[in-house]
C-alpha cells in the first residue's frame, strides 16, 4: 500500500488537483465507480459494456487502495491508475504475446489483420478495455475503461488508458480471490447465455467448401473415418456474387435438400454473413436498405460505400435499433432453409482500401434509445458487437425454441452476451499455435468464455506435425474447430497421412468423452462467468511460480493439460494423476491430471452430441489425502430454453473412503428433470492408471482403493517427444 501511496504522490505532484476523479461511488459491494470532472455522459452512454446502468449504493471507503487519476496530454484524454508494483497484470482481451501483460501497451481499435501482421499485432479483431490484476498474496482486482472510443492501455505499475474521446468513468473492482473477481465482472457485464451442446463439439471448416456435393463429401467422410464431430461451415462461395442471405444458383441452388442432408448425418451447418450489403438496384436486402436509409453515413451526410468481397458495399448503421429490428427479420427466411447457426465475419467492419482497412472516422452513426449520434471514431469498436446483438434477435425471431449459436470475429468487453468469438485469420506456424493458448486463456480471464482458434491456422499451409499437435491440444479449447484459407493446402484429419489421422481422431475421441464434463463447465460460466480453460495459477492463485505459464492450462477447475512439447511448463503443486485414457501412448496427446479431490463424469464414446447418452457414466475419481473427493454433472435437454423453467438436472457426485474401500455417489441436488435409470462405473485414478470398478446399475458404486505411491506429477518420467519448429 506504501508503494502506491507514494506514486500517487509523485503522480499528483505532476497533474492539477482536478484532474481527480470529482465523484465516485461504491455500486456493489467492493466495486466502485469513478468519474472525471468533466464526464459527458451522452459520449458514453448507454454502455454496450454493463447489462444496467451502475446505481450507487453507498460511498467509497477512505481505505481504497486503487483510485483513478484523470489528466489531458497531448490532446487525448489520460487515465492513470496506479497498481501494486508486483502485481501480475492480465486481460485485455484479445492479445498477441504472454499470457501475463506487465510492461505492455495494446490498442482498443478493431482491425482486420491476416495473421495477426498489421501493426506488429498491437491491436487484432476485438477490444476488451479490462485489466485482471493478481497480487502476491492472492488477492485480486479488476478495471474497466467505460469507454468505445479509439484508445490504447499501459499496463504496469500504473495501469494507463488513452483516450482519443471524451473522458470516460472507470469501474474497479477488489475481490478476495481471481474466481471472486470473474463473479463480479459477469454480476456487471452479464454472462454468457448457455450454448446449444451441439456447439461445443468438433467443427470443420474452410474457406471455402464448395460446391454442395463438397459439403456433402466431407460430411460422408468424417462419418466414414469415425471423427466424431457436429458441424459443418459454409463461408462465402454458398452465396449468388458474395451477396448475403442469397444463395449461388448453380453450387448450392437447393439449400434445404443439403441441409437436410447434413442432419440425416446428424450435422449441423453453419453459414456467414458479413456487414457488406452490395450496393445494387434490384438486389432486396440493398433495396430495403436503401429505402429505409439505414446504411451508416458518410462525411457529407451521404450513405457511405466501401469495398469488400461483393464490391461496393452499403453497411447497416446497427447503433439504431429500427436497423437492428430490420436486420433479425432476414434470419426468419435464411434459417428456414435448415441452417442451424451464423458465422457473422468481417465485422470490425472491414472495408477493403479503407483508412486502415476499415471506413472513414469521420462517418456517422445515428444511434438512437438514449444512445446519440455521433462519429465512427466512437463506435467503431462496437460495430461488431451491435452487429450480432442484431442477429442473436433475428435467430431468436426465426426460431424461438432453439439457442442461437453466432460465431463473431469482432467484439467488444460485454459481447459475450450475443456470440462466442474466435481469434480471428492466424497463422499456421508453431508460434501461432503455442501463443493460441494464452490467447484463449485472456480471452476468458476478459468475459468472453466461449472462444477458441483455427486449428491447424488459417493462413499459409499447414503440416502433417502441426495439424496434429494442434488438434491434440486444440479439443481441450472451449471452441474446437479445424479451418483454413482459400487455395491453402487442405488441412482436415484425413489429408496428411495415417498417423496424422489417428492422432486427431483419438484427441477428438477424448473431447467428446469428457463431454458431460464439458457442458457442465460451459453451464457453470454461463450462471457465474468462470472462464472454461484457465490459466494454471488458478490451481493456487498464491504460487507465485504459476503467474506466467501459458503452456500448460486447466480445463475447468479439475483438469491440468500438459502438451507434449512443455516439458518445462510449471505445474501446481498437489497430487494431481495423469489419466490415462488410452492404452498405447501415441507421443501427442497432452498429458491431462486430475486434481486431488475431484470427480469428473465421463461419457462412452459417440460420433456427435445427438447420439451422446449419459444413461451409462464413468467417474473418474482422485481422492485426496483424507480419502474424498467431489464433483458436478448438470443435464438438460441440450437445446431450447425449458432449462430456465426447471427442465434441468444437476447433480452432486461426492466419494468417501472408509478404510480401504472408497464409495461414490451421484445424487440429484436441484432441477426438475426426472432423474435417469444409470449405469455407473467408477475409475480411480493413481500413479499414472486407471482401476476401474464393474459397471453398476444404481447410483451408488463401492470399490477397493489404496493409497497413491506417488504424490503429485513427476516430469522426470514423462515424455515430452514433441519439438516446436
Amino acid at each position: 500500500m506504501r508503494k502506491i501511496s507514494q506514486l500517487l504522490f509523485a503522480i499528483l505532484s505532476c497533474v492539477s488537483l482536478s484532474a481527480i476523479a470529482q465523484q465516485s461511488y461504491l455500486t456493489a459491494p467492493g466495486v466502485a465507480v469513478f468519474y472525471p470532472q468533466n464526464y459527458d455522459a451522452g459520449a458514453h452512454s448507454p454502455s454496450p459494456i454493463f447489462e444496467q446502468d451502475l446505481a450507487p449504493v453507498g460511498d467509497v471507503p477512505s481505505s481504497w487502495q486503487i483510485r483513478p487519476v484523470y489528466s489531458v496530454e497531448d490532446g487525448k484524454n489520460v487515465v492513470r491508475i496506479p497498481v501494486d508494483a508486483d502485481a501480475d497484470l492480465y486481460g485485455g482481451g484479445e492479445v498477441w504475446g504472454p499470457l501475463r501483460r506487465n510492461g505492455k501497451t495494446i490498442q482498443f481499435f478493431n482491425i482486420d489483420t491476416p495473421c495477426y501482421g498489421v501493426d506488429g499485432g498491437s491491436h487484432l479483431y476485438q477490444s476488451h478495455p479490462w485489466v485482471f490484476g493478481l497480487r502476491k498474496d492472492g488477492t485480486a482486482f479488476g478495471i474497466i475503461a467505460d469507454n468505445t472510443w479509439k484508445s490504447d492501455m499501459t499496463t504496469d505499475a500504473e495501469v494507463v488508458f488513452r483516450s482519443e474521446g471524451p473522458a470516460f468513468r472507470v469501474v474497479i473492482i477488489e475481490k478476495e480471490s481471481p474466481e471472486a473477481l470473474m463473479q463480479a465482472l459477469v454480476q456487471l457485464t452479464g454472462t454468457m447465455p448457455l450454448p446449444p451442446l451441439w456447439s461445443l463439439g468438433y467443427q470443420q471448416c474452410r474457406y471455402s467448401y464448395h460446391p454442395d456435393t463438397r459439403v456433402k463429401e466431407i460430411a460422408d467422410t468424417l462419418r466414414h473415418y469415425q471423427i466424431p464431430s457436429d458441424v459443418i461451415w459454409m463461408d462465402i462461395h454458398y452465396m449468388d456474387q458474395y451477396k448475403i442471405f442469397t444463395w449461388h444458383p448453380k453450387e448450392f441452388s437447393k439449400p434445404k435438400e443439403l441441409n437436410d442432408y447434413l442432419h440425416s448425418l446428424n450435422f449441423k451447418s453453419v453459414y456467414m454473413i458479413d456487414p457488406g450489403v452490395k450496393a445494387q438496384k434490384g438486389y432486396w436486402v440493398d433495396d430495403q436498405l436503401m429505402q429505409n436509409d439505414f446504411a451508416v453515413r458518410d462525411e457529407n451526410d451521404q450513405p457511405f460505400v466501401g469495398n469488400v468481397w461483393p464490391g461496393a458495399c452499403h453497411f447497416p448503421d446497427f447503433t439504431r435499433p429500427e436497423v437492428r429490428s430490420w436486420w433479425s427479420t432476414l434470419y426468419p427466411p435464411f434459417m428456414a432453409q435448415g441452417v442451424d447457426g451464423i458465422w457473422n465475419d468481417m465485422n470490425e467492419p472491414s472495408v477493403f482500401g479503407g483508412p486502415a482497412g476499415t471506413m472513414p472516422l469521420t462517418n456517422r452513426h445515428l444511434g438512437g434509445d438514449g444512445l446519440r449520434a455521433d462519429s465512427h471514431l466512437r463506435y467503431h469498436n462496437v460495430y461488431g458487437l451491435n452487429m450480432v446483438r442484431a442477429s442473436r434477435q433475428g435467430l431468436l425471431l426465426a426460431n424461438p425454441d432453439k439457442r442461437p449459436f453466432i460465431l463473431s470475429r469482432s467484439n467488444f468487453l460485454g459481447g459475450h452476451r450475443y456470440a462466442a468469438t474466435w481469434t480471428g485469420d492466424n497463422l499456421s506456424s508453431w508460434e501461432q499455435f503455442m501463443a493460441s493458448i494464452p490467447m484463449t486463456i485472456t480471452l476468458g480471464l476478459s468475459g468472453q468464455p466461449f472462444n477458441g482458434p483455427d486449428i491447424g491456422g488459417f493462413c499459409g499451409d499447414s503440416n502433417a506435425k502441426l495439424v496434429a499437435n494442434w488438434t491434440a491440444v486444440g479439443v481441450y479449447f472451449p471452441f474446437v474447430r479445424n479451418h483454413c484459407i482459400d487455395g491453402g493446402r487442405a488441412q482436415e484429419p484425413w489429408a496428411f497421412d495415417q498417423q496424422t489421422l489417428n492422432v486427431c481422431r483419438t484427441a477428438i475421441n477424448r473431447r467428446y468423452r469428457l463431454m458431460p464434463y464439458v457442458y457442465t463447465l460451459f453451464q457453470e460460466a454461463s450462471v457465474n462467468g468462470m472462464p472454461v480453460m484457465r490459466p494454471v495459477f488458478m490451481a493456487d492463485a498464491k504460487d507465485a511460480s504459476l503467474r506466467a505459464e501459458q503452456k500448460a492450462f486447466l480445463l475447468g477447475a479439475d483438469l491440468l493439460v500438459l502438451p507434449r512439447w512443455a516439458g518445462d511448463a510449471q505445474l501446481p503443486q498437489g497430487d494431481w494423476d495423469i489419466i490415462p485414457f488410452e492404452a498405447a501412448d501415441d507421443g501427442y496427446q497432452p498429458y491431462v491430471a486430475l486434481r486431488p479431490g475431484a470427480i469428473v463424469p465421463m461419457a462412452n464414446l459417440y460420433q456427435n452430441t445427438t447420439e451422446m447418452r449419459t444413461d451409462s457414466l464413468t467417474l473418474l475419481v482422485n481422492p485426496d489425502a483424507e480419502g474424498v473427493a467431489a464433483g458436478t454433472l448438470y443435464e438438460d435437454a441440450g437445446d431450447g430454453f425449458q432449462f430456465r423453467h426447471g427442465q434441468y438436472a444437476q447433480y452432486s457426485i461426492k466419494a468417501q473412503t472408509v478404510g480401504k474401500k472408497i464409495t461414490v455417489s451421484l445424487s440429484k441436488v436441484d432441477g426438475k428433470l426426472t432423474e435417469k435409470s444409470r449405469t455407473l462405473r467408477v475409475g480411480i485414478v493413481s500413479d499414472g492408471k486407471v482401476t476401474y470398478s464393474p459397471w453398476t446399475a444404481g447410483s451408488e458404486v463401492t470399490m477397493k482403493v489404496a493409497p497413491d505411491k506417488q504424490q503429485g506429477i513427476d516430469k522426470n518420467k514423462l515424455t515430452f517427444p514433441q519439438v516446436p519448429e
